[in-house]
This record gives C-alpha cells, structure tokens and sequence, in this order.
C-alpha cells in the first residue's frame, strides 16, 4: 500500500503523519510506502520545523532526513490513499482533478491544528492526534487484508 501524508507546508504535520504511519507499519509487520508533501512549495526543499523533529525525538522517533515537497498532480495517482491533515488541505487536494486514491482525513472527522505560530505545547498536542489515528490506520488496513 502506497500512503501519502499532506499539509499546508510539509514541514510541521505531515512529516510528523508520515515518521508514525513508518513507525506503526513496522511495529504491525504491515507493508507501508509511506511520504508527505505539502498543497503549498513554500518550504520545498525544508527540513521539517525543529519542533516536529523534538517532539518526534522525545518519543523515540526521527524524522531528521525527510524533506519538504509540493503535492503535484501525479500524486493522485500514485498513492493507494491520501490522508489530509485538515478540510482546506483536503479540498485543494481535491481541487488538483480526480484520482484513483482514497483522500480523506487523517483524523476522521477532525481537523489537525497547524501549529507552526504556536509553541511546544502545540506540537506535542498534534503528536498525540496523529500517533492515536496513525496507529488506528496501520490496524485497519491490515484488517482490511484479511
């Protein structure tokens, strides 16, 4: 399965969905390609914010290699499923033409905060978002193959 993770920028939530769907795919044995990407090219090129980095590390996880990317058309194409930190990603998502993807959310029903002008308390806030829904994909998806 093919899973891509987007935000705005691509260096402050997505990078953080993308190190825990790598880190639970590998703690379920499930099968993950896994990448990010942002519906904006401001950061291009960017590592992710140093307070993602920090708040994966204070958990055991590192993100430190990944780097910022525009979504691009293709992407629709690409990936299995496009998971969409909050509803103005998921509609310039979609406002990109149609895909063979599954876009949706990557908290159901709910929108992940953009933390980049807050503090820690933020970031630690949305880690704990994306790591409980993050977890709840990796067991759907693998109790979608059985």
């Amino acid at each position: 399965m093919r899973v891509l993770v987007v935000c705005l920028g691509n260096i402050c939530r997505s990078p953080i969905g993308e190190g825990l769907l790598r880190h639970h795919a590998t703690a379920q044995d499930f099968p993950l390609i896994v990448d990010s990407a942002g519906t904006s090219g401001w950061h291009q090129g960017a590592l992710p914010d140093e307070r993602s980095v920090d708040v994966m590390q204070g958990h055991g996880h590192d993100i430190s290699d990944q780097r910022s990317r525009p979504l691009v058309r293709e992407d629709l194409h690409l990936f299995d499923v496009i998971l969409a930190m909050d509803s103005n990603n998921l509609a310039d998502i979609r406002s990109l033409g149609t895909s063979s993807a599954l876009i949706t959310l990557f908290v159901p029903d709910e929108n992940v905060p953009d933390p980049y002008y807050g503090g820690h308390d933020g970031f630690q806030h949305i880690y704990e978002m994306i790591d409980a829904a993050a977890k709840d994909w990796i067991t759907h998806w693998k109790e979608q193959e059985n």
